[in-house]
């Protein structure tokens, strides 16, 4: 039924601002250039089409990282382009007379320095909280108060259309197998690495969320629900410059963070560099009510994680001249972890009140999650069209970790101890990505041709060695421990094409990825050995169509098909334990997953964007908890056979009053999962999920800002059998600017309701299971940031690695 609503809220939408589309002309297009007088490139320059007759604003645009922007459905007419920038006197273009259908390039504008008697004179650039444009959503984080004082994990919470699970698992438009990038390069973890990273990654060091939901030929064909690319702020000054933050937030525990960022330019080299530290404890609880085989099994346990973490980036590119650029990049991830757990379970017989036993576990984990990623990056770019991007890559991951796992029973009075069983296990993970890739366009026949290649190799050396403890002695249990290889060499290459004829514009491209891979299971026991190899070529295709009706309605049509392959430790038949009952563990046969993505826009008034979409998924990754013995249960990862999602997303941005902005996006999608394990083990479940995000901020006086945001999620599904119940939360916050406009003060609340929990239940197989849980989301956010050294320097130019996409696959079970 919510589905219906919101396929009605689009159709309405659709009548009432498209209505009168069809009595527009045909419209034009304006395109340029804003560069220093040093010609050098302004980001964020504000753009204004004025009316020649009478000077009215009827456009508003800002450029890019490149100083281009583009003014789209002009109607035809007389205008003059108005350009503004810090520190620079404002550009008045001559009169322009725009024809039907007219795409108008204009002379790089070339804003001169200010002299001494304007320099007090400050022009300012606001970004949109949300922009819609056709390849993407991008969610600007610095303009949000709220943001403040969050990681980069609680801002995927409320980017538009994205629904993050009780285990951390991201979801977009309904659909699983999300791509993290950082600035344009997929990040190699996942699971509790990746949720531990971008925990560590906080909102001041964060410009923008992209989000990408039909990727082209041009990114790797990993991951099936589309890219979230996380954008890295970047100075954006000419000379010297440099930034320092501090922030604190308080609920149950203390957290802390701070950090600094430096850049420094002159016209043969760019130096930057950036650090960051947070200390922080993350709290956690959840109950299980299992019924078994007969049994009942009521779980409740408190958990908790501190973590410090250390994020670094180092680097350089060299100008050699006006057309080539050589670059060298260092970054890293330096975590020291301790994760612990208690958990009581009440054990009876299904239908009785009276208890057999009770079982007191615990679980303390302590490791080191520690990457170092290098980059070598050579670029050509004529300023007329064409490029040549070359990148190496080597990436290493050295991670460690000590389990201790005491569990002890007790009598129904919790007086007397029965019997004890104490493991312990130590898991050291070295991962080496290496790869190399090469991108090229070229304008070819009124379009522009695009085509590359990339080759990666991946090897995992995990080792797994269980002891059982007696009397403090740790004794290796053989029949448990082994070692888990794997190698993975994936070979890809892509062409592609894009136009743009009049209202019309067309873009295809195909992907073919050539992958080899080995899983090799060495047990100490060698009986147990396993050894899974897969070789295949894959081909993936991708392709659009935009048609601008009018100056105020915009169609676009996109389709691709992607794959998601498994994670390296999902691959890795290693368990992690809660306790002895409950524990969780991969499974080295599991197969890639495939997807077939079409999606429809309508933008009206490059205002309001709904989004139709539609996906089938085969062989999807999915979580399953299932039996093991009759009393133990167990979390691995499976293939559902099929799933099926519709979704229809509606975003519009809002001025209410002067002083009041709005913006509101509402997602609505259908799911169907369906599967067959045999033994009685069926999947057919289907759910109607309905999620909104919505933010008010208002413009008070004495330059106070406030802002009030809150998202919530309907019932829906998680993993392949869970139905899981709605989820909400509120934040607000205020700002202002202090120390003569260098210094920002943000104070907020995340989750004022303390409504972020989450429950739901599961019924599969011989196992009836009750879930719910939560964790300290109710916080005090305190956020100080101070701008250092010259205003003017220009940013260090933002580029991506070929070993993004390898890194996200990377997981810390």
């Amino acid at each position: 039924m919510k589905t219906q609503h919101a396929l009605i809220l689009w159709v309405v939408a659709t009548l009432l601002f498209g209505g009168k589309a069809f009595a527009q002309n045909s419209s034009a297009h304006i395109k340029g250039q804003v560069l220093s007088s040093s010609a050098q490139a302004l980001e964020y320059a504000n753009v204004l089409l004025h009316k020649a007759s009478d000077s009215t604003v009827v456009k508003l645009e800002y450029t890019q990282a490149d100083g281009t922007f583009h003014i789209a459905n002009v109607e035809p007419g007389q205008y003059r382009i108005a350009v503004s920038f810090v520190g620079y006197p404002n550009y008045l273009s001559q009169i322009h007379e725009l024809q039907a259908g007219q795409e108008l390039n204009l002379p790089a504008i070339k804003l001169q320095e200010a002299p001494a008697e304007l320099q007090g004179v400050t022009v300012k650039a606001q970004k949109p909280l949300l922009e819609i444009r056709p390849d993407k959503t991008v969610f600007n984080v610095e303009g949000s108060i709220t943001a403040s004082g969050s990681n980069a994990f609680d801002l995927l919470r409320k980017s538009p259309g994205v629904v993050i699970d009780n285990n951390d698992n991201i979801t977009m438009l309904g659909r699983a197998g999300i791509r993290i990038y950082i600035d344009g390069r997929p990040s190699p973890m996942q699971g509790n690495d990746l949720a531990q990273f971008l925990r560590s990654l906080q909102s001041n060091e964060i410009e923008a969320i992209e989000l990408i939901t039909n990727p082209s030929a041009k990114y790797d064909a990993q991951g099936n629900a589309g890219i979230i690319n996380i954008r890295l702020k970047k100075d954006k000054k000419l000379g010297a410059n440099g930034n320092v933050n501090l922030g604190y937030s308080t609920g149950e525990k203390a957290w802390y963070n701070g950090g600094f960022s430096a850049n420094y330019r002159n016209k043969k080299t760019n130096l930057f560099g950036s650090y960051n530290y947070s200390d922080n404890e993350f709290l956690n609880y959840m109950t299980m009510d299992r019924n078994q085989l007969g049994a009942r099994f009521n779980q409740k346990s408190d958990m908790g994680n501190v973590s410090q973490n250390h994020n670094f980036k180092l680097g350089a590119d060299w100008f050699l001249n006006k057309q080539e650029t050589f670059g060298v990049l260092a970054s890293g991830f330096l975590g020291n972890n301790s994760y612990y757990s208690d958990g009581r379970t009440e054990i009876s017989r299904l239908g009785q009140s009276k208890l057999d036993s009770i079982l007191v576990a615990k679980s303390d984990n302590s490791g080191q999650r520690n990457n170092l990623n290098f980059n070598l990056n050579y670029r050509f770019d004529n300023g007329k069209g064409k490029t040549l991007n070359l990148d190496a890559d080597y990436g290493l991951f050295r991670n460690t970790g000590e389990e201790f796992q005491p569990n002890y029973y007790y009598d129904a009075a919790e007086k007397v101890k029965l019997s004890e069983r104490i493991f312990a296990n130590s898991t050291p993970t070295n991962i080496d990505i290496y790869t190399f890739k090469a991108d090229f366009e070229n304008k070819l026949w009124g379009g522009q041709l695009g085509a590359g290649i990339k080759a990666s190799y991946v090897r995992t050396d995990n080792t797994f060695d269980f002891f059982n403890v007696l009397d403090n002695v740790k004794v290796l249990n053989i029949d448990l421990s082994n070692q888990f290889i794997y190698t993975e060499n994936v070979n890809a290459a892509y062409v592609s094409y894009s136009r743009q004829l009049k209202k019309w514009g067309f873009n295809a491209g195909l992907r073919a990825e050539q992958t080899n891979s080995e899983g090799d299971l060495q047990a100490y026991k060698p009986v147990n050995d396993d050894n899974v190899q897969r070789h295949y070529l894959d081909f993936f295709p991708s392709g659009g169509v935009t048609y601008n009706l009018n100056q105020k309605n915009t169609f676009a049509l996109n389709y691709s098909r992607r794959v998601n392959r498994p994670s390296y430790q999902d691959l890795n038949p290693f368990q992690n334990r809660l306790d002895e009952l409950t524990y969780e563990q991969g499974n080295p046969f599991l197969k890639p997953e495939y997807a077939h993505n079409l999606q429809l826009r309508h933008t009206f008034s490059s205002r309001f964007n709904t989004t139709l979409s539609y996906s089938h998924t085969q062989d999807q990754i999915t979580r399953f908890l299932d039996t093991a013995g009759t009393k133990a249960n167990y979390i691995t990862w499976l293939n559902l056979a099929n799933q099926y999602a519709y979704s229809v997303a509606f975003s519009a941005p809002i001025q209410i009053k002067k002083w009041w902005n709005s913006f509101t996006n509402m997602t609505g999608s259908h799911v169907r999962n369906q599967a067959d394990f045999g033994e009685g083990k069926i999947v057919s479940l289907n759910a109607s999920t309905f999620n909104v995000y919505s933010q008010q901020t208002f413009t008070l006086p004495k330059g106070w800002t406030a802002e009030v945001s809150g998202w919530y999620n309907s019932p829906s599904l998680w993993g392949g059998t869970f139905k899981m119940n709605a989820m909400w939360s509120v934040d607000m916050g205020i700002q202002k600017k202090i120390l003569k406009d260098k210094g920002n003060i943000k104070l907020g609340v995340s989750d004022i309701f303390k409504s972020n929990k989450w429950t739901g239940i599961s019924r599969f197989g011989a196992l009836n299971l009750d879930i719910a849980g939560g964790w300290d989301s109710r916080r005090l956010k305190l956020n100080f940031t101070y701008n250092l050294g010259n205003s003017e320097v220009k940013a260090a130019r933002r580029r991506s690695t070929g070993l993004e996409d390898e890194q996200r696959r990377i997981k810390s079970e």
